[in-house]
């Protein structure tokens, strides 16, 4: 029966349930109506009938027309102020009342002097099941969570309280998702890399599993239009078990296929300084039959740098494994008692050492946790000489001999540490910044082997053997960025050179200058085809193809020799002979690029190829690793493809939500030591 004539009650008693904002209140007679403001229809609203009623029908209204039902507020706390905030609602309600009640995610102000015919509506958002699925398998990749987390109780609980409409999928579901998350997302990473007018660097990472499980771990390193160093993951592979060289150079072009990057590759990094060369041969063989390289793909092949300081310094901890050990052994028995530590602190400050340090055991899987323990205790060596004259049962005494191994050995490490340190620890790593670094380990390296102490002297032999294989591979590569940085230009070079080739530096500087302006011309033709329309922009040097359009493309290069080649190489030698810009600690080398780009407008596009280029492949956190980089257990568990979609969509995920750390993309999945 309708009610007819309502009229709005006189002196209302004041509504203090927020239930009550989807009702409105009428009065026919002396009969009291709640009248439900999304369907009309009437309950009871008389004061003594409660609210319990007018909640539960809303349960069933709401949830009939897809509102959110979790957004009713039914928090009955009384409050003087006017303002209602979810941060206000007490989160130690017991279970009877969360059944009841309800939070929304919003601020509602109650007006004490509201009109009388006054309504409120809060279930306004409709819930969408589809949408929410979606968030959930997002977080999941962003945030790294296992996929099993859907079926935990605990999850089930909360979102269950949060939303009770949202209807739970199993972890094979939520997987499905990630893969549809990971397709879209993989679609606007290939739009983006091949919109780029630069090209784009690749390093090639290895990974492993605590089964021995292999991976392949491809990723882009580029300069964007906004001269920003960038980086994206393009694939996480797993390898096959059988697999070997040959199969390991296929995946790699395959996966430069199937983002159609072949011809936009300027170089490659390999983290293994001394993977067999046939890998990248093969590589640069199936890339140059599209087109060649540059400069006949000198500065293709990229080693890691701080991989090879790793690889040095653990053949230094190799040959002196037994004193280290001494070495342990000293600072265990210092610190197996409080009366023996107690015994050498006396001693300490009898002979008037004045360190302040305080003897730790180094942990064996970080060699620069070794050469603290190592600093350490060459500090405390008269202390140590003479607990052995006094105490017969310390038996880790070293020699002086040893002494003077360890002695040699922590400054060698030292100089490891501090520019392992300056690589892993710089936010933005152009290539520019890693030529003074290894050329100071060079020429260190030339002092070592002149020790007259044998054991150091083939200690460093071994390791400068090492190091002259890197530097063989990237020497070039790195005086041609260094040459690119305004500070620096070709006076870093000769500096460097002339310390360390002495009488033929001139020889070598001159290699160095001829390499840059080989590579210069070859960019100069490329613009100058740019600018004719015959390539698009990020293409490298024409095709070599036979089509008869083509057959004049000689005729270009000659064109441009012959007639415009002055013009084009002043832009390199206006760089190189205006004076070197002051060094300090703001400049910001890209910025630098970006303004002068007009100025210099060939030699800009080289230098943002050049620069880069990824010269260490390595995470901040795993610089001082021993071992390589270990998979955890829960990510090697799962299928290839499931494994690939979540390690890549996180990291182009992170970039779209925040800025991170290009060079700790991957941190989050290395297995524990």
């Amino acid at each position: 029966m309708e009610v007819s004539n309502e009229s709005a009650i006189k002196k209302p008693k004041r509504l203090t349930s927020v239930v009550w904002n989807h009702f409105q209140r009428i009065r026919k007679a002396d009969v009291c109506y709640a009248v439900c403001v999304h369907c009309d229809k009437k309950l009871s609203g008389s004061s003594n009938s409660g609210t319990t009623h007018l909640r539960n029908h809303l349960m069933r209204c709401l949830k009939r027309s897809n509102y959110d039902v979790s957004q009713l507020l039914a928090a009955k706390k009384k409050k003087k102020d006017t303002s209602l905030s979810i941060a206000n609602v007490n989160a130690n309600y017991d279970e009877t009342q969360r059944k009841d009640e309800y939070i929304k995610p919003t601020i509602i102000k109650f007006d004490h002097e509201q009109r009388k015919d006054e309504i409120i509506s809060l279930g306004s958002c409709r819930f969408d099941q589809e949408q929410s699925r979606l968030d959930l398998a997002r977080m999941i990749i962003l945030h790294g969570y296992p996929l099993t987390m859907v079926e935990h109780v605990g999850f089930k609980i909360f979102v269950k309280n949060l939303q009770p409409l949202f209807e739970f999928v199993p972890n094979s579901s939520i997987e499905v998702s990630c893969i549809e998350i990971y397709m879209k997302e993989k679609q606007k990473v290939y739009e983006m890399i091949n919109r780029l007018h630069g090209r784009i660097n690749l390093a090639v990472e290895m990974w492993s599993s605590p089964e021995n499980a292999e991976y392949l771990c491809l990723i882009a390193h580029y300069i964007d239009e906004d001269w920003k160093l960038q980086q994206k993951i393009l694939n996480f592979v797993t390898l096959d078990s059988s697999h070997t060289e040959d199969m390991l150079s296929e995946v790699i072009i395959n996966c430069l296929m199937e983002w159609d990057v072949e011809c936009k590759l300027f170089a490659m990094t390999f983290d293994d300084c001394f993977a067999d060369d046939d890998i990248v041969l093969r590589i640069k063989d199936r890339i140059s039959q599209n087109r060649p390289l540059l400069s006949n793909g000198q500065l293709f092949d990229v080693r890691s740098a701080v991989h090879v300081l790793n690889l040095i310094v653990q053949d230094a901890m190799e040959t002196i494994r037994e004193v280290t050990e001494k070495v342990r052994g000293s600072v265990r028995y210092v610190k197996s008692s409080q009366v023996i530590q107690g015994k050498f602190n006396e001693i300490a400050q009898q002979i008037g050492i004045s360190s302040q340090k305080n003897l730790v055991l180094d942990l064996p899987t970080r060699w620069n946790s070794t050469y603290f323990m190592l600093e350490t205790v060459i500090g405390y060596k008269s202390a140590f000489c003479f607990l052995q004259e006094r105490d017969p049962a310390y038996t880790s005494a070293l020699t002086d001999t040893e002494w003077e191994w360890a002695s040699s050995i922590t400054g060698y490490l030292k100089l490891f540490v501090e520019i392992t340190n300056i690589f892993s620890g710089d936010k933005c790593p152009t290539a520019n910044i890693y030529f003074p670094e290894i050329c100071d380990v060079h020429i260190q390296l030339i002092e070592w082997c002149k020790n007259p102490d044998d054991f150091l002297n083939s200690m460093a032999s071994k390791m400068k053997a090492k190091f002259d294989r890197y530097w063989s591979k990237c020497s070039l590569a790195l005086a041609v960025a260094a040459i690119l940085d305004p500070r620096f230009k070709m006076k870093l070079v000769e500096y460097y050179y002339s310390q360390i080739y002495g009488s033929t530096a001139l020889d070598r500087i001159k290699e160095v200058s001829d390499g840059i302006k080989e590579l210069f011309n070859a960019y100069s033709i490329c613009s100058t085809l740019v600018d004719q329309g015959s390539t698009l922009p990020g293409s490298s040097l024409p095709s070599t193809s036979t089509d008869s359009r083509d057959r004049l493309k000689g005729f270009d290069k000659f064109l441009h020799e012959s007639s415009q080649g002055q013009s084009a190489i002043s832009d390199l030698d206006k760089y190189l002979e205006e004076p070197v810009f002051p060094r300090n600690c703001d400049f910001n080398i890209l910025n630098w690029w970006k303004v002068h780009t007009p100025r210099y407008p060939i030699l800009s596009m080289m230098a943002r190829d050049i620069l880069g280029t990824p010269m260490s492949t390595i995470a901040p956190e795993l610089a001082f690793g021993v071992g390589g980089r270990v998979l955890d257990s829960y990510r090697s568990s799962l299928n290839p493809d499931t494994r690939q979609a979540l390690i890549c969509t996180r990291d182009w995920l992170q970039v779209e939500s925040e800025d991170h750390n290009p060079s700790s993309a991957l941190a989050l999945y290395v297995e524990a030591n």
